[in-house]
């Protein structure tokens, strides 16, 4: 019995990892399945490879995981040492089998930020180049462990663990860097419009908007003008600075168009309620960004006026924040507090003239819903239209 249970042992650890190395192979694999197969009937690999299809024999599985969570189970109890490759392999394993372990994603946590701390140490003290050498790493490890996460939301509906290990990730290694903000962005569009009914999906995506305008919001107020001499951007440019993501690494000033990002997203949101009728995750993604759009625009107005309530005719008073550009002009002492006073009347007109304020006003959101429901079949999407436009008179129309 012991040489039966030492020879699992020893093909499970085999099983573990080829599945590893077919990763490792092909990071492209878009696809995983069971291959229906009671008991091995050759001499060969479980783990099936072809193109970017990943194939496991249906017998192995009742092997690999009890293998995987008894391990993963003696580690987290302090009862096993395991190294960073061998914990790797585990968490990789048994996400594959079931993405929504928590306590696989928490050992993960672990074992990332060891990765990190053993990329960022060593370069700190090479030379002058290491602070670039660091960040492609840290790109590369951060792009690696998104792919595993999206995989591992595509085999588990609305996996919460994986959605939030990705936000930490973003948070506590990638420092909410605009450019990967940016990326994610781009990236997880195609994901949820192919899982619409997926709420934790979406709320991914309003964290990312959240955190562009977040720091949009945090960088025109403390940092007004002081940016903006490293470039100049046109109207509807929001200049951000960038988070420097390892020491030595050259710092550049990056930019959002966040009323641009909205719009998109907006219209992201018209397209999938339009083409999938019925799925109240569409409707609730659509609340949020509408009301992202709507404290976004009003509390950069009041930044405005705040300045303009300040101004008292002195050069740091110059530099006016509004709520679709910053813009940086000529420093004249000479009539400054007058120049101010027209610089701010002269953008407060142009905002409200401006198609981005009313470009998803109230009045359209009320267009939109009328629209939907003048052409609407479906019950499901009249009732969540409906609570739509009670919560824009209760909440915005007020």
């Amino acid at each position: 019995m012991a040489e039966s249970e030492e020879e699992v042992d020893v093909l499970v650890q085999r099983v573990v990892k080829d599945i590893c190395n077919a990763f490792r192979r092909n990071p492209n694999i878009d696809e995983i399945g069971l291959i229906p197969c009671l008991e091995a009937r050759y001499n060969r690999s479980p783990i099936v490879l072809v193109e970017n299809k990943l194939g496991v024999e249906s017998w192995c599985v009742k092997l690999l995981l009890p293998y995987v969570h008894n391990k993963l189970v003696l580690y987290r109890q302090r009862k096993l040492w395991l190294d960073r490759d061998a914990l790797t392999d585990l968490t990789c394993t048994l996400l594959l089998l079931n993405p929504d372990f928590t306590t696989t994603w928490n050992v993960r946590r672990w074992v990332f930020q060891k990765i990190v701390q053993e990329i960022c140490l060593p370069n700190s003290r090479n030379n002058s180049n290491s602070g670039m050498v660091s960040t492609e790493q840290m790109h590369r490890i951060i792009q690696d462990e998104m792919t595993v996460c999206s995989a591992a939301a595509g085999r588990y509906p609305s996996n919460y663990n994986a959605w939030s290990h990705r936000i930490w990730v973003l948070q506590h290694v990638a420092k909410c860097n605009l450019k990967i903000l940016l990326d994610e962005l781009s990236n997880t569009k195609y994901w949820v419009s192919t899982h619409v009914s997926d709420h934790s999906g979406f709320h991914y995506r309003q964290f990312l908007l959240k955190s562009v305008a977040g720091n949009s919001r945090s960088a025109a107020v403390t940092n007004t003008g002081s940016f903006l001499r490293k470039s100049s951007h046109k109207d509807h440019r929001t200049g951000l600075p960038a988070h420097p993501k390892d020491e030595g690494a050259s710092v550049e000033a990056h930019t959002a168009d966040v009323p641009l990002m909205i719009e998109e997203e907006m219209e992201l949101c018209t397209d999938l309620i339009e083409s999938y009728p019925g799925h109240e995750a569409l409707w609730c993604h659509r609340r949020c960004v509408f009301y992202l759009w709507h404290c976004w625009n009003r509390e950069h107005l009041q930044v405005l006026s705040d300045s303009n309530s300040r101004s008292d005719g002195t050069v740091n008073n110059l530099q006016m924040t509004t709520a679709g550009s910053y813009s940086s002009r000529g420093m004249d002492v000479d009539g400054a507090a007058e120049t101010a006073k027209q610089s701010y009347t002269q953008e407060t007109k142009r905002l409200k003239r401006g198609p981005s304020l009313d470009l998803h006003s109230l009045l359209e959101e009320h267009r939109f819903v009328d629209a939907i429901l003048a052409g609407c079949s479906n019950s499901e999407q009249a009732r969540f239209a409906t609570a739509y436009r009670k919560w824009l008179d209760m909440v915005i129309g007020q």
